[in-house]
């Protein structure tokens, strides 16, 4: 694994497995909502889709995202393995509200600076609103993704419940892990 695609929907925890498989195999880690939005007002980087090129083109790379669609094809045209967080709904709407909520009752900055708000709440953008109604038309995109020649021959790891992430991480530590790597 050089070029690792962590996929799934918000909520599902791709952030911290890229994270932790990255420090594992010593890759550089890529987290695509701090690439696309850079400043105040959920601004979106005008260089956006250069530097993802740039960076997919590279030998190396672990990128927490399903992709944006101006860098979705790009990216999964380059990734060997895509790790799929492929948890229901009653799994990752409490990850999602709870992470909501602490970022919002703590104020807490997140991409370019920006802060989740009590108004956002009420966006059909926000992350809870988001994770509920996208919940299936992602499942659906990312599956016929993993089948479509277009992106073949990558490796697909699967997992449908966050314990089969972590007994896979915890046997890669020991140099058992599912003969990836």
């Amino acid at each position: 694994m050089r070029r690792v695609l962590v996929v799934g929907i918000s909520g599902a925890g791709k952030s911290t497995l890229a994270r932790t498989l990255a420090g594992e195999l010593a890759l550089p880690y890529y987290e695509m909502d701090a690439l696309h939005f850079t400043g105040p007002g959920w601004a979106v980087d005008q260089d956006f889709a250069s530097r993802v090129a740039g960076i997919a083109a590279s030998p190396a790379w672990i990128f927490d995202s399903f992709g944006y669609p101006e860098v979705r094809d790009l990216l999964w045209e380059h990734a060997d393995t895509v790790i799929w967080l492929d948890y229901p709904r009653r799994v990752v709407m409490p990850r999602v509200l709870r992470r909501s909520l602490r970022r919002t009752v703590r104020r807490e900055r997140v991409f370019g600076g920006n802060r989740e708000t009590l108004a956002g709440w009420f966006r059909r953008d926000h992350p809870a609103w988001w994770a509920w109604s996208q919940h299936g038309a992602r499942r659906t995109d990312i599956g016929g993704r993993t089948t479509d020649p277009r992106f073949a021959p990558l490796r697909v790891v699967r997992f449908g419940a966050p314990g089969e992430a972590d007994r896979w991480l915890r046997e890669r530590g020991r140099g058992e892990g599912a003969g990836l790597g």
